[in-house]
């Protein structure tokens, strides 16, 4: 569903008209403010429209999401096949959960930062149920 709703999504919208829309997240309906994953679905949807710049400036991890769940796919069609566990040590490794976890905790501060910088309080409020 990660890979397939995204694309008909892209498939049934004009080129820039998902800019403008409002995001369903429900944190960010509530107060405005974006969640770690808001912008993911759009960034998924430029990243199939071949527009990397926009799909990295909607969230950075949009073109990873998909190189991912395509790796995924590939890698458990072959496990399927030959019947062999090729990277589960790496699935169930706990500090590389604790890395990923910290780098979106860390992109996602970043991400705050610069979304309080380049909007005012009433734009915030603007976007939330509160307006």
């Amino acid at each position: 569903m990660t890979l397939v709703i995204p694309f008909f999504i892209g498939v049934k919208n004009p080129e820039n008209s998902l800019e403008k829309k409002q995001s369903f997240c429900p944190l960010k309906m509530a107060t405005g403010f974006p969640c770690p994953s808001c912008g993911i679905t759009k960034s998924l949807v430029y990243t199939y429209k071949g527009s990397f710049e926009k799909a990295i400036g909607f969230h950075a991890y949009g073109p990873l999401v998909i190189a991912f769940c395509l790796f995924i796919i590939v890698l458990f069609s072959v496990e399927l096949k030959t019947k062999k566990s090729y990277f589960k040590t790496y699935f169930y490794n706990k500090k590389i959960a604790y890395f990923l976890a910290i780098t979106l905790m860390i992109y996602h501060t970043v991400r705050l930062v610069y979304f309080v910088k380049d909007h005012s309080w009433n734009e915030i409020k603007k976007e939330s149920i509160w307006e």
